[in-house]
Parts: C-alpha cells; sequence; structure tokens
C-alpha cells in the first residue's frame, strides 16, 4: 500500500443564488461539496454563526470524521483480533470555545462514547484495549490539534 493518499473535494458556494455577500448578517451561508463518484453534501455555516440548522456544517462533519475514523479503525482492530462486533454506535460531542490567546474560535476536545456489543465468549478486555489502539491508529485524531477522549461502553451478547 501506499504511504501517500490524495483526497480531493469540490466545492461551491450556493448561496450566492441568494445575492452577493454585502454585509456580515444578511448573505446565506449555504454550500454544495461534491466528491468525484459520491452524492452532494449540502452544508451550512452553524446556527450560532447565522447558519441553517437543517443542513451540515463543518464543526458537525469534524466530530462526524472523528466519529467514523475511529469506528472504522475500531472494527478493523476487532477483525484481525478475530473479536466478534455485533453492533457499534457513537455519540460524539465536540466541545468549542474561543482561544484568549490565539483570540480564534477553536475546538477545545471531542468526546467518542461508542457503544459495542461484542458476540457471547469475546474477550471484553481486549475489545476496551483495542479502543485506545483505534485512537492511535485514526487518520484524523493524528491530523488534530485538540484531545479527542474516548469513553467507551463495552457489552456481550443481547
Amino acid at each position: 500500500m501506499s504511504s501517500t493518499h490524495h483526497f480531493a473535494a469540490h466545492l461551491v458556494w450556493t448561496g450566492a443564488s441568494n445575492g452577493p455577500v454585502r454585509d456580515y448578517e444578511s448573505y446565506s451561508r449555504e454550500f454544495e461539496v461534491e466528491i468525484d463518484g459520491k452524492p452532494a453534501l449540502k452544508g451550512s455555516a452553524a446556527p450560532p454563526f447565522r447558519g441553517l440548522s437543517h443542513l451540515h456544517n463543518p464543526e458537525d462533519l469534524l466530530v462526524a470524521a472523528l466519529s467514523s475514523c475511529h469506528c472504522l479503525s475500531y472494527l478493523a482492530l476487532c477483525a484481525r483480533a478475530r473479536i466478534v462486533v455485533e453492533a457499534y454506535e457513537d455519540d460524539a460531542t465536540g466541545t468549542m470555545a474561543f482561544d484568549r490567546v490565539a483570540k480564534v474560535m477553536r475546538f477545545t476536545e471531542v468526546v467518542l462514547r461508542p457503544k459495542v456489543r461484542l458476540a457471547a465468549g469475546a474477550d471484553v478486555d481486549k475489545a476496551r484495549a483495542l479502543h485506545e489502539n483505534a485512537h492511535h491508529e485514526c487518520f484524523i485524531a493524528n491530523s488534530v490539534n485538540f484531545p479527542v477522549r474516548n469513553e467507551p461502553t463495552i457489552t456481550v451478547g443481547g
């Protein structure tokens, strides 16, 4: 496998159809992201930044990227370790705050709360330890400059 991978996305500010940017209060924050061969993703700014609440925003997508990357890393590690995972879901949250030193708004942390159900007889301790390994293998977590905490709940069967 190559040690370098490239990803591309094309963004169009679709809000332009509602008029040009004239002042901060009134311009549309809507955009669309196109990735070859995939459905377009419609987005906007987050509601605190005058965006539309019914569309995805970059902050939601960052939290979702961290959650999904951890999930996929964890499932791959479990598969290699022959740990049978029957179900996986996560209630991830991200916190943003104003950094007074840098004078910017930024993420201060993301907390992943995966709920994993293993097949009967699975090694729960090993499955729990694999969450730490998954964190170190997650490409997205390795790319951010804030803590990504992991609070897994693991059950067996059921």
